[in-house]
């Protein structure tokens, strides 16, 4: 069936930078100077890590694992992990969407009507780039493509932007080196606000690859410039999908519904637009802050139609979540986004989240390493060892 006319436009015009048809799934793209190795490693490390560095990105190689970390746009975004560059060596599959752990806005509960038209564009700053509620409450079809992508039960607006995953300029993460383990931190300071607001906000992002682990460790950290009564900050936990009638995935798992252990949701719920607040929607202020956050899907094999490993993110405190949402975008675009803190916050004052993103056999298993990890909300690492704080 032909998408009507609020279809194709949502994802030109409101999203249109996150939700490209038919991207074209390729490594990093090559460039005309080889790869150059990062640190000369000593031979027991050489055995089980590799860095290796172009223009475009940060490839990390473990004994487990694949993954690139973007410094400049190449196949899809500017944060989080490459688009289909995490490889699990064991079982030899890859993440099925747009990439893992992609950040978006620094925002806060609200509307943006009464001043949309004055976050306009600059040199620096798309007017794609805006995040819009609506355009038009009076126009039923503007209704209807809102609805459709954020809902109708809990309107948002940005504090600072601009969405980093598509808007980022490039930049040049920092490699940290240990006996036994990679890590790659990420910072950037958001570029404009909305109307009394100012910007300069610090995002950083910092990722630890462990060795003999087939999961790496996340923070996301934000440094205020501004208050707020309700800020949060908006990520892909752990990433997107895109399948054609549940080609790449045949399940959903979510640990924080329908009960303490959670529900396993069939790939066919998935066949048929709907919007974040119908179903499979978590709120703080509305629902019992689970003993475990877990959002997973369950790999499928195109070709052959087999399961394969599971895909997960773990949010290691669970009262950290604002609000988790699924939708299935028109497209055969599912999306998972995850907002955190969702708190008061005063200039100068930061909040935090830490996430294991990895590759697991059984839901038995996520459950496990996430009682290992739980309750910790930052991150460090320096040469001698990377710490999760409480």
């Amino acid at each position: 069936m032909k998408p009507s006319n609020w279809e194709t436009k949502s994802l030109a015009t409101t999203y249109l930078s996150r939700r490209i048809f038919g991207a074209v799934v390729t490594l990093i793209v090559a460039t005309a100077n080889a790869p150059t190795v990062l640190s000369q490693a000593p031979a027991k490390d050489a055995e089980w890590a590799r860095v290796t560095e172009d223009d475009l990105g940060i490839k990390i190689e473990t004994d487990k694992l694949e993954a690139v970390i973007p410094k400049k746009k190449n196949k899809q975004w500017m944060t989080g992990i490459e688009k289909q560059s995490f490889l699990d060596k064991a079982t030899g599959f890859r993440e099925a969407g747009d990439g893992l752990m992609v950040v978006d806005w620094l925002m806060e509960a609200g509307s943006d009507e009464s001043y949309q038209d004055q976050i306009l564009a600059t040199q620096s700053t798309p007017a794609i780039g805006r995040y819009l509620w609506h355009t038009n409450e009076t126009d039923p079809e503007s209704m209807a493509r809102a609805i459709a992508l954020h809902g109708s039960s809990h309107r948002k607006r940005i504090v600072e932007g601009p969405q980093l995953c598509p808007w980022m300029k490039p930049v040049q993460p920092e490699v940290i080196r240990g006996k036994d383990f990679v890590a790659v931190r990420t910072t950037y300071k958001f570029e404009f606000a909305a109307p009394g607001r100012k910007p300069g906000s610090q995002w950083t992002q910092l990722v630890v690859f462990p060795r003999g682990e087939r999961y790496f460790v996340l923070m996301n950290k934000i440094d205020s410039v501004n208050d707020s009564d309700e800020m949060f900050l908006r990520n892909d936990t752990p990433g997107s999908l895109r399948h054609e009638k549940g080609d790449t995935f045949s399940e959903m798992y979510l640990s924080y519904l329908s009960g303490p252990k959670g529900v396993r949701i069939p790939v066919s719920e998935f066949f048929t637009p709907f919007p974040p607040d119908l179903k499979f929607n978590y709120r703080r202020d509305v629902n019992r802050t689970p003993d475990h956050f877990i959002r997973a899907y369950h790999l499928r094999d195109k070709q052959a139609g087999k399961d394969g490993p599971w895909l997960a993110g773990l949010t290691l405190e669970p009262s950290v979540v604002y609000e988790a949402w699924c939708a299935q975008w028109p497209g055969n675009f599912f999306v998972m986004i995850e907002e955190i803190h969702g708190r008061p916050v005063k200039a100068g004052e930061s909040f935090s989240a830490t996430h294991i993103v990895g590759f697991f056999d059984t839901i038995e298993e996520m459950h496990k390493v996430y009682d290992r990890y739980k309750g910790h909300t930052a991150l460090t690492a320096d040469p001698s060892g990377w710490r999760l704080v409480r």
